[in-house]
């Protein structure tokens, strides 16, 4: 990872909608691929849009990280999704319980180890948050005895959303360069002041690659396929 891109210009003002416009269209599609995944026991669906909402809140900040999980959230639950409301609702807090908290960190530290410690403390916030949100929720809109879903924290809601977190993590750290390089290409974001190549980090990849296999192992393992 390097330097944050800054985007205080003018002309960079004026892309800044059409950047965030085409991230959130690439972040509807990479949910709708999510959803070839299972939902392990019927209810945990795994949910890689997350990935394209922390590239967008490590180039402009937590708040963009915000817009793009609102955006995206609504359209999905105006089009595929059966959840109504209260899905949206808790899909934008596990977003961006993950990705405002990294993009904060990350604004702090632009460097290699900034990015790993941010996406480490997006992770862990986002496990907490939606351990405590189904706490909370999940008895009023499954009518689920509320002791029956406080055994399941530990059990289920913690396991994976730490294992979604933990791929999608990995994944950020594959994916941020790649992309970040191809916006600049494209003029839709200044360059680095660091005169980045756009390699990936050796570092970054081999962690990135750990963290997505481990996190697809451990999914498998949920769903009872291993």
């Amino acid at each position: 990872m390097d330097s944050h891109t800054p985007v205080n210009t003018h002309h960079a003002s004026a892309r800044r909608p059409a950047t965030v416009g085409m991230l959130c269209a690439v972040a509807y599609a990479a949910m709708l691929i999510g959803q070839v995944v299972p939902a392990v026991q019927g209810i945990l669906s795994y949910d890689p849009k997350d990935v394209i909402v922390v590239i967008g809140g490590f180039i402009f900040g937590p708040l963009t990280a915000v817009i793009i999980s609102v955006i995206v959230s609504f359209v999905e639950m105006l089009t595929v999704s059966s959840t109504g409301p209260v899905g949206f609702l808790m899909n934008v807090v596990s977003t961006c319980s993950f990705a405002v908290p990294a993009a904060l960190i990350y604004k702090k530290a632009h460097s290699m180890k900034g990015a790993i410690g941010s996406l480490a403390a997006g992770v862990a916030v986002m496990a907490a948050m939606m351990c405590l949100w189904n706490y909370i929720v999940t008895p009023l809109y499954q009518g689920v005895p509320r002791e029956v879903v406080a055994g399941m924290l530990p059990t289920l809601f913690l396991p994976f959303n730490l294992v979604k977190g933990a791929i999608n993590a990995g994944l950020t750290l594959l994916l941020y360069k790649p992309v970040v390089t191809a916006l600049r290409k494209a003029h839709l974001v200044e360059e680095s002041s660091s005169g980045g190549t756009g390699k990936v980090h050796a570092g970054a990849l081999i962690l990135g690659v750990a963290l997505v296999a481990t996190g697809v192992l451990l999914i498998l393992v949920l769903l009872g396929v291993l």
